[in-house]
C-alpha cells in the first residue's frame, strides 16, 4: 500500500470537519475537481471508502470516520513538528501581532498572552480584536503575525489550524415571552424571529446562518445588527429581541440571570475555532509558535 501524502490528509479532515467536499476544498486552495481526485486516490491507496455524500453533505463513512481520527493525530503531531523546527531557525523579532476574532480575543486569548508573556517575557505582544473577515485581512496584508477566527468559512491559501470548537446558544432577557418557553423553540421560529446580530464579516453571525440555510431556512431581516457582543449582550438583555451568542460570552450573564438560555429543539450550531498565519506550514516566529501550542491545548 502507498503511504498517504499528507496534503491528502488534511482535506480529508477538512471535509469532516466541515461537512462539504467544496468548502474544504477552498480551505485547502485546491479546485473541487481537484480535491474529489485526491479523495478518490486517498481510498484507493487505503482500500477503503472514506466518505459519502447525503443530502446534508459529505460525511465519513464508518471507516472514514476512524481515519480521521487516525489523521488528525499525526498531522496535530506533524504540525508540532513544524513549528518546533521553524522555532529553532526563525530569529527572534521581538514583538508579535495578534488578530483575533471577538469571542477569542475577550474569553480566550487572554489566558493564552498571560501565559505566553510568563514565558517570553522580551516578547512585546500586541492583541487587535476584530470580526473574521479582518482577521483574515489582517494577516493577509502583514498586519498580524497569527489571526484567530470563528468563521466556518476558512480562508483560501492561508495555512490554518483548528484549535477548537465553540457552540453559539440563543439567549433572550428575563421579560422576554421565550423566557418563559419551557419546551424550547424550534430553529423554524428562530429563523422567523428578528434577532440582534453581529455585523457583516462576523464569524458568529455566518455561523448561524449557515446552520439554518443547511436547515433549509433563511433568517428574516434582523432587528439590529452591532458591532460589540457586549452591545449585543446588553440590547437583549433589555428586551430587544432574541440573539445567538457563544456560550463563552454569555456564561457569566446566564448564571446571574441577566440572560436567558432557549433551548433550540432540532438545531445545534458548533463552529470551529481556527489560528491563521501566512507563509509555510508553522508560523515564522518562535513566539507565533508558541502562541499557537498554547491555543491548541
Amino acid at each position: 500500500m502507498r503511504e498517504p501524502d499528507l496534503d491528502s490528509l488534511r482535506l480529508l479532515v477538512g471535509v469532516a470537519a466541515s461537512g462539504s467536499l467544496s468548502r474544504a476544498a477552498q480551505a485547502t486552495g485546491v479546485s473541487q475537481q481537484a480535491a474529489s481526485a485526491r479523495m478518490a486516490a486517498l481510498e484507493r491507496d487505503l482500500g477503503v471508502a472514506l466518505l459519502t455524500r447525503t443530502s446534508h453533505g459529505t460525511r465519513p463513512t464508518g471507516a472514514g470516520a476512524i481515519v480521521v481520527e487516525w489523521a488528525t493525530e499525526l498531522l496535530a503531531a506533524v504540525d508540532r513538528f513544524s513549528s518546533a523546527t521553524a522555532a529553532l531557525r526563525a530569529p527572534e523579532s521581538g514583538s508579535l501581532r495578534v488578530a483575533a476574532s471577538m469571542t477569542i480575543a475577550e474569553h480566550l486569548a487572554p489566558a493564552w498572552l498571560t501565559v505566553l508573556r510568563a514565558a517570553e517575557p522580551g516578547v512585546r505582544i500586541e492583541l487587535t480584536a476584530a470580526n473574521s473577515v479582518g482577521v483574515v485581512e489582517a494577516v493577509r496584508g502583514g498586519a498580524a503575525d497569527l489571526g484567530f477566527i470563528e468563521t466556518p468559512d476558512l480562508p483560501a491559501g492561508l495555512p490554518h489550524r483548528t484549535i477548537a470548537t465553540d457552540e453559539l446558544v440563543v439567549v433572550v432577557g428575563p421579560r422576554h415571552p421565550w423566557a418563559r418557553r419551557r419546551s424550547g423553540v424550534t430553529a423554524a421560529e428562530l429563523a422567523a424571529a428578528p434577532l440582534v446580530v453581529r455585523e457583516s464579516g462576523s464569524g458568529t453571525r455566518l455561523a448561524l446562518e449557515r446552520a439554518l440555510a443547511e436547515a433549509g431556512l433563511a433568517p428574516v431581516e434582523p432587528a439590529l445588527a452591532l458591532s460589540t457582543t457586549s452591545a449585543i449582550r446588553s440590547t437583549v438583555a433589555a428586551g430587544a429581541g432574541p440573539a445567538a451568542l457563544s456560550i463563552l460570552a454569555v456564561r457569566d450573564q446566564l448564571a446571574q440571570g441577566s440572560l436567558v438560555r432557549v433551548r433550540v429543539l432540532d438545531l445545534r450550531v458548533i463552529r470551529p475555532l481556527t489560528a491563521i498565519w501566512s507563509g509555510g506550514a508553522a508560523p515564522a516566529s518562535s513566539a507565533a509558535a508558541h502562541l499557537l501550542r498554547l491555543a491548541a491545548r
